[in-house]
């Protein structure tokens, strides 16, 4: 019966080391944001947009990295996650980005002042791709179009991005691709402000 005890306790700990191992090997969750909170606003322009949120594919509308691996092939990474899903992160670097770039507010949520001019802003997310270590796309169609007024501008913008190493530089990758398509609204409205015809 002892040796049947001491059998009984030797199994016992190894399953304890064995659980414990696995605790300890288990992979961290990381987490990331397309918003730039460190982009430095223009001046205060007085002029007011309206970010309206954007519409991407299903297949990438979550919080979790889909990453390219292959042709039609892509891996649907649990433990490297967007902060909230990936429609409101872009929405949400737009907004910013676009407003940084004209010193503008954006009043989607809130009233503008009254008589105020409103340059209120589309996107439609055609693509959204990530291939690790590779590159970083997007492609998006995009209108602006002053509130009140009939003329819109409809415009395309694919913007492919050469990454660093890993996840960080995979989402520098898109964050800059997204900068770089918030600069192109924001001229879009500035031409419009400025009474030019639209054009891309």
């Amino acid at each position: 019966m002892t040796g049947l005890n001491h059998a009984c306790r030797t199994i016992t700990l190894g399953l304890l080391v064995a659980a414990l191992a696995g605790c300890a090997s288990a992979p961290k969750d990381q987490f990331y944001t397309l918003v730039d909170t460190g982009a430095t606003p223009a001046p205060a322009s007085g002029m007011y947009i309206e970010m309206r949120p954007p519409t991407v594919p299903d297949q990438v509308r979550r919080t979790q990295l889909v990453i390219g691996t292959g042709e039609g092939q892509v891996d649907l990474q649990e433990h490297h996650r967007w902060i909230s899903k990936l429609d409101d992160q872009i929405g949400s670097a737009l907004s910013l980005g676009v407003a940084a770039q004209l010193g503008a507010i954006d009043v989607y949520s809130n009233p503008a002042p009254s008589g105020a001019a409103v340059y209120r802003i589309g996107a439609n997310v055609q693509r959204f791709e990530s291939r690790l270590d590779d590159y970083a796309l997007i492609d998006v169609v995009w209108s602006v179009r002053k509130a009140g007024d009939n003329t819109v501008q409809t415009c395309r913008s694919v913007l492919r991005e050469s990454v660093g190493a890993g996840y960080p530089g995979l989402v520098a990758g898109h964050r800059a691709a997204l900068a770089k398509l918030s600069a192109r609204i924001a001229d879009g409205v500035r031409s419009q402000a400025a009474g030019q015809s639209p054009g891309c």
